[in-house]
């Protein structure tokens, strides 16, 4: 297995200079299969029976749509489809890590998570979202509760989304780096005395994806949550 992390095939494009080429590919490759995921869901409803992929996929949905709805009163019912969407996307990007694309000699894979190409203009969208959306009561809440304290306030508002995409590039990050050192250590045959640490290391890469698994799980909901709260600031009292 030889795989170079954090070194990414470049795409020169005009004004916007050299772009991780292998990200936007596996971005896109992502997308095309929540739009998928979406359609068999769909298909599903032709039927008069309820299915076992209905109640799973009901199940996330209205968890969600619960969390969002009681945080944000309900004027934050229109933006349920926006959070159901934001942590499907995010769980796909962060799981698809898993599949030994790049290994492979392909020209995409790995979590597009792991960049921070993506996990940047992920947070910066949800921050302007708040700001597009609320702007006078998000301006009104910089000056709260004190007008002297607007200064922490504003640094306090422009660290949110570096913290944000900050958070979900490191867990996915060091999750993959993880793997990768485990899985080097088994293919180079490494002996310590009469000891095979190789072999003695043979079953961990699998506990490190199932463990991987559950981080991007987390991270998905984590980022989803964090953009609820964010909405629910923004709103102030108006909710």
């Amino acid at each position: 297995m030889h795989e170079n992390l954090g070194e990414h095939i470049l795409w020169h494009l005009p004004v916007l200079g050299d772009v991780h080429a292998d990200t936007i590919v596996t971005t896109w490759i992502v997308m095309a299969l929540a739009l998928a995921f979406f359609a068999w869901i769909g298909a599903s409803y032709r039927s008069a029976y309820q299915t076992k992929r209905q109640v799973v996929v009901e199940g996330v949905v209205n968890y969600i749509a619960d969390l969002a709805t009681s945080t944000l009163g309900p004027r934050g019912e229109p933006y349920v489809p926006f959070f159901i969407a934001l942590f499907v996307f995010i769980f796909l990007l962060n799981q698809f890590g898993m599949l030994p694309f790049k290994p492979l000699g392909l020209p995409f894979g790995g979590s597009p998570t792991a960049d921070l190409n993506t996990t940047v203009p992920l947070a910066i969208s949800v921050w302007l979202a708040t700001w597009v959306l609320f702007f006078r009561t998000h301006l009104a809440h910089l000056f709260q509760p004190f007008p002297a304290l607007v200064l922490i306030n504003v640094i306090e508002e422009f660290s949110r989304p570096l913290t944000l995409a900050a958070r979900l590039f490191f867990n996915i990050f060091v999750g993959e780096l993880l793997f990768i050192i485990i899985a080097s250590i088994v293919t180079e045959h490494i002996m310590i005395g009469p000891v095979n640490l190789s072999l003695a290391v043979t079953v961990v890469p699998f506990f490190i994806q199932f463990f991987n698994f559950f981080v991007g799980t987390v991270q998905a909901f984590v980022f989803t949550l964090l953009a609820i709260v964010y909405f629910s600031l923004a709103m102030g009292d108006s909710h």
